[in-house]
């Protein structure tokens, strides 16, 4: 088999065996199309590379321009490659195992305070005060788009979800179903990284505004439409669409940062970090497969009481 069906191959397989994500079959994708640039540059097949080649290449890209984590993420696409080679009875050695790619600086989330978070849900709320210039159908639009806005917000950062989570939940449990509430129970069901499926609380503020949104939704979405939010069309509501709003809000509640909707979900964890403590417990709800990934909160939260000592004790003071 040549290089190219090989790569493909690999590439079926991390799809439908292993289940990784689009987005990172499409990172990967990008990792290996470099592979194969280096290959038929340096005039190699797969069974014919080194550990002296994959350092080479390593460092032509990391010169080049191509930062740590990208180059880990690639590093780590060509290692699963070769290790499935081996597997295969292609390769006898793995050129990429022992290589790492240099340390990236890893900067804190971004979260909002609790006053700040609780001031775009409130927000979200209300119907933006229109002019009296303002069109017919933004009068008409604001107070059903406040309404599910609304509802988006609270399960953003009451519930701890991707945008990707929130915008595949489908208004009832159904076979193709990605994700739904269970009003009555007080969950809500989705399919996380991996195709991980979890279960997350959802607070009373979030039910009421799924109750209000309902009854707005069902008189505006399309025929068969099976998606919880929808936009102006009726259809499932987009990514950009959702950061738009989102935008919007942040100018009305008056907040000095830009939030976009991951910021919702730092906040969330952060905020059940510094009440809880449990570790394990936000790690779950987050949907980490690591708790290594979700540790990165507990800095977070060391530095929101760094920033309370500095304001309140004595010794802290500077004179």
């Amino acid at each position: 088999m040549q290089d190219e069906a090989l790569i493909e191959a690999h590439l079926r397989y991390l799809a439908v065996q292993k289940h990784l994500a689009d987005r990172t079959l499409t990172l990967y994708g990008e990792a290996f199309d470099r592979l194969r640039g280096f290959l038929a540059r340096d005039r190699l097949a797969l069974p014919e590379v080194q550990p002296h080649h994959v350092r080479g290449w390593t460092a032509r890209l990391h010169a080049g321009g191509l930062g740590p984590r990208s180059l880990a993420l690639m590093l780590s696409a060509w290692r699963g490659l070769f290790r499935w080679l081996g597997r295969e009875g292609v390769v006898t050695l793995n050129p990429v195992d022992g290589l790492k790619a240099p340390k990236a600086a890893r900067p804190l989330p971004k979260a909002l305070s609790v006053d700040d978070a609780v001031a775009l849900a409130d927000t979200s709320a209300s119907a933006p005060d229109l002019p009296d210039t303002a069109s017919a159908r933004d009068q008409r639009e604001a107070p059903w788009l406040a309404a599910r806005d609304h509802c988006m917000v609270e399960l953003l950062y009451g519930s701890g979800l991707r945008s990707a989570e929130l915008l595949s939940l489908d208004i009832h449990a159904h076979p193709q179903a990605l994700g739904w509430i269970d009003a009555p129970a007080g969950e809500l069901h989705v399919l996380g990284k991996g195709r991980k499926r979890r279960s997350v609380p959802v607070g009373t503020p979030a039910l009421q505004a799924l109750q209000a949104w309902l009854v707005v939704r069902d008189t505006l979405a399309a025929p068969g439409e099976t998606a919880l939010f929808i936009g102006r069309l009726g259809k499932r509501l987009t990514a950009p669409q959702l950061r738009n709003r989102l935008k919007l809000i942040t100018q009305r509640a008056g907040l000095p940062t830009h939030v976009h909707p991951h910021m919702l979900r730092h906040s969330f964890a952060s905020h059940l970090l510094q009440s809880s403590s449990d570790l394990r417990g936000v790690q779950e709800l987050l949907g980490h497969a690591h708790i290594t990934t979700t540790q990165v909160y507990t800095r977070l939260d060391f530095q929101h009481l760094a920033k309370a000592y500095d304001a309140a004790h004595p010794r802290a003071k500077k004179k």
